[in-house]
């Protein structure tokens, strides 16, 4: 969510199973954002301050979640 402009990934400690869903180009709109938020097993994460395209994001997403789950220690 290009909306969550922050210093990185933040996961939450929960145990899987897990998915990553990215956004459509040109973004989530204010409803789809409003339901995504509402979901109890939906957490947002920021990819850093630059607009990615989906491809791109796609693997930023997946680096950042297997560093933080200590996959590159």
């Amino acid at each position: 969510d290009e909306t969550r402009l922050g210093s990185g990934a933040s996961l939450p400690s929960l145990a899987g199973p897990w998915a990553v869903l990215i956004g459509p180009e040109g973004g989530f709109s204010p409803a789809e954002r409003r339901r995504l938020n509402e979901m109890p097993h939906a957490h947002g994460v920021a990819l850093g301050p630059r607009i990615l395209r989906a491809d791109t994001a796609a693997v930023a997403a997946l680096t950042l979640w297997q560093s933080a789950l200590g996959d590159w220690k």
